[in-house]
This record gives structure tokens, C-alpha cells and sequence, in this order.
């Protein structure tokens, strides 16, 4: 089946940012769609993410005073006007011709901050040029620590604000849905920002270890790569894929500037917990020290009252976008984001929220146990 071509407006039976899942399977290949929509081996984590959401209830409030209210926030010490980014996510050229370029003109008509993926099929330079909102690079550590460094020199001086270290993926997952689908990037998509990167074959040898028997690992990033990252950037390192307590307190100690409560959108580890369920137990060890953000399973803007409930400072979006880019490009990233903010702050004012700092447990029917 050819895939349909962007949509040329938005229809009025898309009221919700799931209503756009429908539209981009019809204008993706069956491999790109098994790309961004699946996740690792039996994708329980992967459901989760959104189920775990369904089972926090809400808490109505009645006769507040919500007059003036706002969304607005700071974050790394920058003003953001409301507490929603957009996630990094790869080869972006895969779902729209102008992939990255068209969601950061999205972004930006909507005034919201992106994370930028180091495999981006647009070079960061390029995303870059084109932003007229807040960006911060998505960093994943480089066999070739050298090269790693160039990456980060290269976001410095395009003007990004930020390097998003993802921790949580030393190796892909077993993502079967790809397999199963024959995912394989297509000629013209490619990583453009490791144009020049060598990455030596691994093999594994007949009848030995699939993994620990090639060198896969040997160049796996370490807490002391982010000591020697520190050393190499002026720019605020957020660590992106911390899941437990230990890790939290760890990369506090470590220097990082904010963490990210992610599993990787279900795509690493299956049966991990969904973020919304790992959260409290991260924000307890981090303590206010610094802001906690979380992505995974974001779909309504009552989701992000609900992370921001029990302690996350902001969320980020993936999936819900690309399905946007997809069917609708720059004008679909903007609608998504425009309805998120404005069901989060809907939310808000019917649990007699005024500002973000009005928002606690207490607005959750069932808070879980501290």
C-alpha cells in the first residue's frame, strides 16, 4: 500500500492526540510504523506506560480561586510557558519528508522546548537554524570518545541550552515488532549528525556468546563518563533514563543538572514499570536538589497533572507527535501540543489548581503510599 500524502488540514474528528495514531499508520510504511510504534519484546512496558496513567484517579475540587492562573515554569534556569517538551526521538525523515524541521517549527509556533535526537535525520545545525524556541541536544556516548566530544562542542556552539544524556540503552532491546516487520533505514534516511562516525562490526562467534562474547560493551558509558562529559561542557547535563532511587541519588551526586524518569518509551527493557509508577520513589531520593522530568505514556493533559502530582517538575512527549509529524506535519506537531496544554490546564482549573505550584497529592483520588 502507498502511503497517503500529509494531511492538508486538520479534521475536526482529531480532538485528541490519540485520534492522530489512525491517520500516520496510513501514511508510514508498515516497517516505519513497526518503528515508532513498537516496543521490546512482548511491549507490556510499552502498554503500561499509558495503562499505569488510567489507573491514577483524579481528585475534583469545587469553588477554588483559579482566576489569573498560569503554566509557567522554570526549568535549568529558563522560563518555559508551560511544563510539556517535545521528546527526542530518531529519523524523523522516516515519518515526514522534513522531518526534525517540520517539528521544530511546530515546537515553536507553540513555544515549546525540544530535545533533539543525536540520530536525527537533520543535522543539529540545520534543526538549529530553523528554531525559534528553546533546544536542548539528546547525547548518546560514542564509542569514539573524541567524536562524542565533537557532538557536544557542535550543540554548544549551534546554541543548544542543554545535553540530554540517554543512560538507559547500552544495547537495543529486543525489539521483535521491527524484526518481525523487517525494519531496515530506507535509502536518504540516515543519522546526520554521525556522518564520519566509524562503528567496527560486531560479530558474534558460532556457538558463543551473543553478547558478552563481542565488544559490544566494552565502551558502554559509566558514571565516569559523565564525570569526564562534565569536563568537556559548559552546558547542563540532564541524564535521561533513571528509573530507581540508587540512580537518582547517584546522578545527583555525579553533578547532573536534571534527571529524566524514562524507560525509554517500552523500547529497551521489557517489564520494567511504567515511568508514572517509578516516579515517586525518584523524586523522593533527588529531594528538590534538582528538577525531575518524565516522558512515557503522555496522551491527555490530565497525565501531565497527574506526573506533575506526584513530583515531576515537566514531561516530555514522543510518540503522540510523531504520529502528528506524520500525518499533518509542523501544523500536526503544533495541535498536539496546543491540546495538551490546553487539557492540562482544563485539569488544572477543575482541581482548583491556579498556578503549577498549587499542584500536590492532593489533587489524586488515590495517591500511591509515600
Amino acid at each position: 500500500m502507498t502511503p497517503l500524502p500529509p494531511l492538508a488540514q486538520i479534521p475536526p474528528q482529531i480532538a485528541a492526540v490519540a485520534d492522530y495514531e489512525t491517520y500516520a499508520r496510513e501514511r508510514m510504511s508498515p516497517a516505519a510504523w513497526a518503528y515508532f510504534s513498537g516496543g521490546a519484546a512482548d511491549e507490556l512496558t510499552l502498554r503500561d506506560n499509558v495503562e499505569a496513567f488510567q489507573r491514577l484517579k483524579l481528585q475534583g475540587r469545587v469553588l477554588r480561586e483559579v482566576v489569573g492562573g498560569d503554566t509557567r515554569l522554570s526549568l535549568l534556569g529558563e522560563e518555559f510557558d508551560y511544563p510539556i517538551l517535545l521528546a527526542p526521538v530518531a529519523f524523523q525523515t522516516l515519518a515526514h519528508r522534513d522531518g526534525e524541521l517540520a517539528a521544530v517549527v511546530g515546537a515553536s509556533a507553540m513555544k515549546a522546548g525540544m530535545v533533539v535526537s543525536t540520530q536525527s535525520g537533520i543535522t543539529l545545525e540545520e534543526i538549529a537554524q530553523a528554531a525559534q524556541t528553546r533546544l536542548w541536544f539528546q547525547l548518546y556516548l560514542q564509542p569514539d570518545r573524541d567524536f562524542t566530544a565533537e557532538l557536544a562542542k557542535r550543540a554548544e556552539a549551534a546554541g543548544y541550552r542543554a545535553l540530554v544524556v540517554t543512560v538507559d540503552a547500552p544495547v537495543n532491546g529486543a525489539r521483535n515488532r521491527e524484526q518481525r516487520a523487517g525494519f531496515a533505514l530506507p535509502a536518504g534516511v540516515e543519522a546526520a549528525n554521525l556522518r564520519g562516525l566509524h562503528v567496527p562490526p560486531q560479530t558474534a562467534t558460532a556457538g558463543g556468546s551473543p553478547l558478552f562474547g563481542t565488544a559490544l560493551l566494552d565502551h558502554a558509558p559509566t558514571w565516569r563518563d559523565v564525570a569526564w562529559l562534565r569536563s568537556t561542557t559548559s552546558l547542563p547535563i540532564v541524564l535521561k533514563g533513571v528509573m530507581s532511587a540508587d540512580d537518582a541519588a547517584a546522578a545527583v551526586e555525579a553533578g547532573a543538572a536534571g534527571v529524566i524518569v524514562s524507560n525509554h518509551g517500552g523500547r529497551t527493557l521489557d517489564t520494567l514499570p511504567a515511568t508514572i509508577d517509578a516516579l515517586p520513589a525518584v523524586v523522593r531520593a533527588v529531594d528538590g536538589r534538582i528538577p525531575v522530568l518524565l516522558d512515557g505514556g503522555i496522551r491527555r493533559g490530565t497525565d501531565v497533572l497527574k506526573a506533575l502530582a506526584l513530583g515531576a517538575d515537566a514531561v516530555l512527549v514522543g510518540r503522540p507527535y510523531v504520529h502528528a509529524l506524520a500525518s499533518a506535519g509542523a501544523v500536526g506537531v503544533a495541535h498536539v501540543l496546543h491540546l495538551l496544554r490546553a487539557e492540562l490546564e482544563m485539569a488544572m482549573a477543575l482541581t482548583g489548581c491556579r498556578t503549577l505550584a498549587d499542584i500536590d497529592r492532593g489533587i489524586l483520588w488515590n495517591p500511591p503510599p509515600l
